[in-house]
């Protein structure tokens, strides 16, 4: 499931001053959405690229002036109705849903997505947010002194309809939300004016989309020195942390562990956003749980990044660089006996993560543990298959 984060900036928060730190912050964090009034949607243009969903209480679609006092058509990308209406009890809700106004401009043909805002202020109000849920792509439910009961029964009646977005008011319950029947809300609209709060809260959207790996011990059976290939170093725009590192190989299957070029050297100085991962045919693990070439990466592409322990998290290619270098092949047998290799560069500053911690590929033997991860498939243009295939 791909998580969301939402911030709460319209009208109830605070002035422009306030509601425009919010956002700046939000699009600072990497947030996803951010809620506003509809007369704030140019202005969120004009912070920066976000998108925007806009609460409607009138059914038309605001025309603000420009800088140039131009009418422009300040659209959002999504509408949302509820506030200051039955969705937030400033309008009673109707005994037969039916007649609900809400609901009406929910359903009106739009070419927007829709969406409803629903504070639970009693079953009654389930039930509402239940109803809107089958129209609207976004159903946004906000707990009052909130209890997880509703937000589980909400899930599992309304889950697979619609994007279930969990109203919070810090990063400890936006975990909680993610969490809730293990299934957790799609999204979390947080109301904070804390910028630690609302970072912390994207940390925990990306937290909760990241794998964690079984990585394994095989044993390393030959290491040849070879003629030279094309070798390429995967220049990231992060800053990879020590035990950190790429899983690389010549079979999709098996992919051994290679560290970031994060240690100081006498040889040459430590660049932390690089894994000099091998040659241009070896796989690369991917974010997606594919993998791709490392001939294919180029600027943008995202790749995995891996600790010793199996946390991953993602990455982006500032830079692929690949020259022609000497290497070594490595051939080492997984833990079920499978054999598997990969080429490195024949260079001290290459380092694997062995039973006996860091060691550079110079310096490697028959015996030596190595750290890899092992995946009994098949790949195809880099995606998982129930197919024979042989790799030696």
């Amino acid at each position: 499931m791909t998580r969301a984060v939402w911030v709460k900036a319209d009208d109830t928060v605070g002035d422009w001053d306030v509601r425009r730190a919010r956002i700046t912050t939000a699009l600072e964090a990497g947030a996803d959405w951010v809620l506003v009034d509809e007369q704030d949607v140019e202005r969120v243009r004009e912070l920066g690229e976000i998108n925007v969903a806009a609460f409607r209480t009138d059914g038309d679609v605001t025309v603000i002036d420009d800088a140039e006092d131009e009418d422009v058509e300040a659209k959002p990308d999504a509408f949302v109705v509820g506030k200051e209406g039955e969705g937030d009890g400033t309008i009673d809700l109707p005994s037969d849903f039916s007649g609900s106004a809400d609901l009406s401009t929910l359903r009106r043909d739009n070419d927007l997505e829709g969406g409803a805002y629903v504070r639970i202020l009693g079953k009654d109000y389930e039930s509402f947010a239940e109803e809107a849920a089958k129209d609207a792509e976004h159903t946004i439910v906000v707990g009052e002194d909130w209890t997880i009961i509703p937000l589980e029964n909400l899930i599992a009646r309304i889950g697979e309809e619609t994007d279930l977005v969990a109203g919070v008011t810090n990063a400890e319950e936006a975990k909680t939300a993610f969490e809730t029947l293990e299934i957790g809300a799609d999204a979390v609209l947080l109301d904070s004016d804390d910028p630690d709060q609302i970072r912390r809260t994207v940390e925990i959207r990306d937290e909760s989309e990241r794998e964690t790996l079984d990585l394994e011990w095989g044993e390393v059976v030959d290491v040849e020195q070879i003629g030279s290939a094309d070798r390429v170093c995967v220049d990231t725009g992060s800053l990879l942390e020590h035990d950190e590192g790429m899983l690389i190989g010549s079979m999709a299957r098996g992919l051994v562990f290679v560290h970031a070029e994060t240690a100081e050297s006498p040889y040459v100085a430590s660049r932390p956003f690089r894994v000099n991962a091998g040659a241009v045919h070896a796989y690369i693990r991917t974010p997606d749980g594919g993998t791709k070439y490392l001939s294919e990466l180029q600027s943008g592409d995202e790749v995995q990044l891996v600790d010793r322990a199996g946390h991953t998290r993602e990455a982006i290619v500032g830079r692929v660089k690949i020259e022609q270098r000497p290497m070594f092949r490595v051939a080492l047998e997984a833990p079920n006996g499978d054999r598997v290799e990969t080429l490195l560069q024949n260079a001290e500053t290459i380092k694997v993560a062995t039973g006996d911690g860091r060691k550079p590929v110079t310096e490697l033997e028959a015996g030596d543990e190595l750290l890899m991860y092992y995946e009994d498939t098949a790949r195809h243009f880099g995606e998982a298959v129930e197919e024979s295939i042989i790799e030696k």
